[in-house]
C-alpha cells in the first residue's frame, strides 16, 4: 500500500535527515514512529506528502511515486493522505464544521470553495464525522473557543473528510494533558481500524506509543535503527534508539490504564 525505499533527504547546508529509509505499510497497518529531536521523523512524514521534496529514493502509494509528481497530479494525489498536525493548524475565525468541510476542497471547483458552497453529500459525511469524534454539539462554534483536545478532534475530522487511504499524524498529543491524550490516541487508532487506513504517527511519548501502536519504528540520526513490535521497546532498544538512560520505568503498567477505556470516544476534553 505505501513503500517507502531508500528515502534520503540532504538539506542544502550538506546535513542528511534521511539516510536511506525504507520500510512498508500494508492496509489499515499503524506504525509509530519514535525516536530523539533531530532523527528526522517530521522530515520523514513531511517527504511522503511532498510538504519536503526528497533528495533521493522514491515512494509509492499504491502503484503511484509520489516523487514523480508535480502540478495537478500532486494536488490530487495528496486527496489519499490525510494530515493530522501537532499544533491542529485550524482557521481559527471559522466554525468547527467549516474547518471540517475544508478537508473537501480538493474536490470541489475553485468557485465553490470560496464561497464555501459543498455539496450535500459532504455535509452530511462532515454531521457523522464530527458525531463520530464527539463533537456533534459543537458544529457552529469558532475554532478559537475549543480546548486543545476539541481542536485536535476537528483536525482529525477533517483528515477523514478527504476520504484518504493513508493518516500522517504529526506530534497529536505534544499539546494535551495525559487523559486527553490517551482518548485521542485511541480515537486515532480506532478509526484507522474501522476505515482499514494505514498510518504513520510521530510521536514522542513511549509508553503512549507502546501502549496503543502495535508496530514501532526507532528513528536515530536519519536511520531506523529499530522496526519491530512495540513489545519488543526493551531499555536495550530504547538505549539503541535515544542513548543512554533508565528506561526501565518507560513501558506503561498495566495499572495505569486509562480509567475512561470503557467510555466512547466522543466524551473527551
Amino acid at each position: 500500500m505505501l513503500v517507502i525505499d531508500h528515502l534520503e533527504k540532504r538539506y542544502k547546508t550538506g546535513d542528511r535527515a534521511l539516510k536511506g529509509v525504507s520500510l512498508e505499510l500494508g492496509r489499515g497497518d499503524i506504525v509509530g514512529l519514535i525516536g530523539p529531536s533531530g532523527a528526522g521523523k517530521s522530515t520523514l512524514i513531511r517527504c511522503v506528502n511532498r510538504l519536503v521534496d526528497p533528495s533521493a529514493g522514491r515512494i509509492l502509494l499504491g502503484d503511484v511515486d509520489l516523487t514523480a509528481l508535480s502540478g495537478g497530479a500532486l494536488r490530487r494525489a495528496r486527496r489519499r493522505i490525510g494530515m493530522i498536525f501537532q499544533e491542529y493548524a485550524l482557521v481559527e475565525r471559522l466554525t468547527v464544521m467549516e474547518n471540517v468541510l475544508s478537508g473537501r476542497l480538493g474536490y470541489v471547483g475553485f468557485f465553490a470553495s470560496w464561497f464555501r458552497r459543498f455539496p450535500e453529500a459532504d455535509v452530511q459525511r462532515a454531521f457523522a464525522l464530527l458525531d463520530r469524534v464527539g463533537l456533534s454539539d459543537h458544529v457552529d462554534k469558532r475554532a478559537d473557543a475549543l480546548s486543545g483536545g476539541q481542536r485536535q478532534r476537528v483536525g482529525i475530522a477533517r483528515a477523514l473528510a478527504q476520504d484518504p487511504e493513508l493518516l500522517l499524524v504529526d506530534e497529536p498529543t505534544a499539546s494535551l494533558d495525559p487523559k486527553t491524550s490517551r482518548q485521542v490516541m485511541r480515537l486515532i487508532t480506532e478509526l484507522c481500524a474501522e476505515r482499514s487506513l494505514a498510518a504513520i504517527v510521530n510521536i514522542h511519548d513511549v509508553a503512549l506509543a507502546q501502549m496503543f501502536l502495535p508496530r514501532i519504528i526507532g528513528l536515530r540520526a536519519g536511520e531506523i535503527v529499530y522496526d519491530g513490535p512495540a513489545a519488543g521497546l526493551t531499555p536495550e532498544v530504547l538505549t539503541r534508539i535515544y542513548g543512554e538512560e533508565d528506561w526501565t520505568r518507560t513501558s506503561p503498567r498495566e495499572e495505569e490504564e486509562d480509567e475512561e477505556a470503557g467510555l466512547p470516544a466522543g466524551e473527551a476534553a
